[in-house]
Order: structure tokens, then C-alpha cells, then sequence
């Protein structure tokens, strides 16, 4: 088991990180609440990470967070909640926020995840109520709402490139429909913000708060 990497950040992506770890390159998918906290390419970074092994494949889920890579273990164990539905949950809402709606019993606000109906949401509600018993101790309040890697920073603006374009694939991805992304991203879209900040920003929105 690889319990956690530490070596330098080489590529980063919404889904994704490439860490260089004693001369071997480590691709880590990632939830967008891990994305967010990364560093810049080329800087030392640690993630927490589980992994999983299929007849089909073999992953490697990394997080920013042991809390992050606890709760991804403990959401496994649930009935019909596979590793991506996992990242899926943990990329619209972080550890601490998922840990509120199961103590509030905010189902509502689960649903509005890709991928997570109602049958879902009350079966991770039911499940997780007692499981979550086991992240005592870690489950600190966040002191602020920033997230590492310079928010709201410009892009390096290349020929072609648009943030819009890369959040909204980045939405999709997650499972969102076009229409939902384009419209997600148009709402909250400013002159100069990079495209970590409008997924951010418009996961906020298509998420309620705990």
C-alpha cells in the first residue's frame, strides 16, 4: 500500500497530478478540493494517497489532506460507491463540509453532486453517520476560505487558450452536463481569473453550503 508521496509537483491538472518522487513519475488523480491547494509546478509537494487495485487497472488517488484521504476510504466501504464517485463527491465538497451535511442530514445538498442521486445520497447519509466516528480528531474547522496557488492569478496567455474552455471540460469531466458547466462558469467568469478559480467559484454556486 502507498500510503503517501512526497517529491516534486511536475504537472497539475483539474483531476490530475504528475509528482516526481526519486526518479519515478507518480500520475495521482486528485479530487478539485486537493487541485485547489497544490502548489505551483516545480515545488516540493506531499499528498496523502490510497491504492487501488482492479483486474482492469491500478490508480493511485492522492489527497492534500490525511482527513481527505480518510473519509475517501470510508466513502468506498459504502454500498454502490466506487473510487471515482468517491474523487466525484470529495471535488465538490471538501471533508469538513461532507462531514456536515451527514451530522445536518443535508441530503439536498448531496444530490446536487454528479453522479449522486437520492437512493445515494440517504444510503451515504445512513452509512456514513456511524463511520464518521472514526475521523475524530481530525476534523478541524477551516480558518479561512483560501486555497493555495495564487487565486484569481492571470493564466499565461498563450494563443488559443481560454480558462472558460478548461473549467467547463473540468465540470464535464466531474459529470456535470455542457449546459450546466457553460452556464456555472458564465455566472461566476471575470476578466483575468485563471481557470482554477472559476471551477472553484462555480462549484460554490452549483453546491449548497453545509
Amino acid at each position: 500500500m502507498i500510503g503517501r508521496i512526497r517529491g516534486t509537483l511536475i504537472e497539475k491538472s483539474p483531476g490530475q497530478a504528475l509528482v516526481e518522487c526519486t526518479g519515478l513519475g507518480y500520475e495521482v488523480d486528485i479530487p478539485y478540493t486537493t487541485f485547489f491547494h497544490l502548489p505551483e509546478a516545480g515545488t516540493e509537494v506531499t499528498l496523502h494517497t490510497h491504492f487501488a487495485v482492479r483486474e482492469d487497472a491500478q490508480s493511485l488517488f492522492g489527497f492534500v489532506s490525511r482527513l481527505d484521504r480518510d473519509l475517501f476510504r470510508l466513502l468506498i466501504k459504502v454500498n454502490g460507491v466506487g473510487p471515482r464517485l468517491a474523487v466525484g463527491i470529495l471535488s465538490g465538497l471538501d471533508a469538513q463540509q461532507f462531514i456536515r451535511c451527514v451530522e445536518t442530514r443535508d441530503a439536498n445538498a448531496l444530490v446536487k453532486l454528479p453522479g449522486v442521486g437520492k437512493k445515494t445520497a440517504e444510503r451515504l447519509l445512513i452509512e456514513m453517520t456511524d463511520r464518521i466516528g472514526q475521523l475524530e480528531g481530525q476534523f478541524v474547522p477551516m480558518s479561512s476560505e483560501t486555497t493555495g496557488g495564487g487565486s484569481g492569478s492571470v493564466e499565461t496567455n498563450t494563443a488559443g487558450y481560454d480558462p472558460r474552455d478548461e473549467a467547463e471540460a473540468a465540470l464535464i469531466a466531474l459529470g456535470y452536463r455542457p449546459q450546466e458547466a457553460a452556464k456555472a462558469i458564465n455566472k461566476v467568469a471575470e476578466k483575468g481569473m485563471a481557470s482554477e478559480e472559476l471551477i472553484r467559484l462555480a462549484l460554490r454556486n452549483m453546491i449548497p453550503a453545509g
